[in-house]
């Protein structure tokens, strides 16, 4: 075993799944430091001695990954190369005792809500005080704010009520401050995450306050871009397009997951929906505000999927023509109202009805991409990759949507804005020059 010093714990904190867990793992970042504590996000370095796995749970793959990452943690603590390995998230939350039994190497295990707990385990305080204070995974020019926690929704397929609980609302003046401190930070863009953002404020105020809250954000100064993310469609609140279309730094996008088309596998989704009314919603959200670019994501081969129903998705999608689509295979999870069905698609055929989803996209795509040639759009700087700069237009999201190829002599200052002239169109990138 390592031999014991007097060095100080470095803590490296991997984080799986999705932008909540990464906000989760930056809150506890930031409670580390506070507490004197060295912290570092997916560290190469390898100088660490102490690990905090950050789990997802959501879908089979997603939990095989988080299990692997686990067992690789615990066979470098084998060899000596880490005093503690410590879970968190999602995964443990669902599976604690399981994993107990199964990993017993870990030397503890803490469910999604459980923060204090894990400072604990450094013999840290939780600061009450640390509003907003995060020590940031992503670059410094953008961040996720996460609005509230959990979700009262009963989708079918969904198991993240068993792992974040019912909606719990934060208060709008304490995402305020947090977005004010962020913009100190250097960050220009926040992303606006929870499991459902169009119940905000209904479990505080008894009504949608997510309109309100845009509108106090918008007021923030330096906050150039605010983005929407996982607005659920039925009884959506249209008053959000209003404040949309009002206020110049909140981006014309909008991730609404659909999840399927046909009536019958809506209603067996659980998703308190009709494709009518669906389509009625598209259109409502398209004349509010002209140009908005949509994003969607479905699910390929929920029990019961019949090729009649996949012809009906695929039509839904040649008439939308969606900006932007993400597709997940059905993960047959105990716990939700979908395990008590027959998981009756093979998954090698749930992967090929995917993949058809995804060609039919990738044509939307490319057509949609065609018509930005010659365009100018307020672009984003990401990075610098390969000699190259990417950057982003208000119309794609970190990560998950089309980046912006900009080549050429010059240099260009990351995390900034500049005006690029479209030059070239891809299935899911563009090419620019700036101007």
């Amino acid at each position: 075993m390592k031999t014991k010093t007097l060095k100080k714990d470095k803590v490296n904190i991997i984080t799986l799944g999705c932008s909540k867990n990464m906000v989760d793992s930056e809150v506890l970042s930031g409670q580390l430091l506070a507490n004197d504590i060295e912290v570092v996000h997916e560290n190469k370095r390898s100088d660490h001695n102490i690990v905090v796995v950050n789990t997802c749970g959501f879908i089979e793959k997603a939990k095989e990954e988080s299990i692997n990452t686990i067992l690789d943690q615990v066979e470098l603590k084998r060899r000596g190369l880490l005093d503690k390995v410590y879970v968190t998230g999602c995964l443990s939350e669902r599976y604690k005792n399981s994993l107990e039994a199964e990993i017993p190497e870990v030397d503890a295990y803490f469910g999604t809500m459980e923060l204090p707990m894990i400072l604990k385990q450094f013999d840290a305080d939780y600061k009450s005080e640390l509003l907003g204070e995060r020590l940031l995974a992503t670059p410094r020019h953008y961040a996720y704010l996460k609005i509230s926690e959990g979700c009262n929704r009963t989708c079918a397929f969904c198991a993240i009520p068993l792992m974040r609980g019912q909606h719990i609302s934060r208060p709008l003046e304490e995402l305020v401050k947090e977005a004010e401190n962020l913009v100190k930070k250097g960050v220009k863009e926040i992303m606006l995450i929870a499991q459902e953002l169009t119940y905000y404020g209904l479990d505080i105020n008894k009504k949608r306050m997510l309109p309100d809250l845009l509108h106090h954000l918008a007021d923030v100064k330096g906050l150039e871009w605010i983005r929407l993310h996982y607005a659920y469609p039925s009884r959506f609140p249209l008053e959000i397009l209003d404040v949309i279309k009002e206020r110049d730094n909140i981006c014309n996008y909008l991730d609404m997951p659909l999840q399927h088309a046909a009536d019958n596998m809506l209603k067996a989704m659980k998703r308190q929906i009709t494709r009518a009314e669906m389509e009625d919603l598209v259109a409502a959200i398209r004349d509010k505000v002209p140009g908005i670019c949509l994003r969607t994501t479905l699910i390929a081969g929920f029990p019961g999927e019949t090729l009649d129903d996949l012809e009906e998705l695929k039509a839904f999608l040649q008439k939308q023509r969606f900006d932007r689509v993400g597709i997940f295979t059905y993960s047959h999870e105990e716990g939700t109202s979908g395990f008590a069905l027959n998981d009756d698609v093979p998954p090698e055929e749930k992967e090929r009805r995917a993949q058809e989803i995804m060609e039919i996209q990738q044509d939307i795509s490319f057509e949609l991409n065609q018509q930005k040639v010659g365009k100018v759009f307020k672009t984003l700087i990401d990075k610098k990759e390969a000699g190259r700069y990417l950057g982003r237009t208000e119309f794609d999201s970190v990560e998950v949507d089309n980046e912006v190829v900009i080549n050429g002599p010059g240099k260009l200052p990351v995390g900034e804005f500049v005006n690029v002239r479209i030059t070239k169109a891809y299935d899911y990138d563009l090419e620019g020059e700036v101007i």
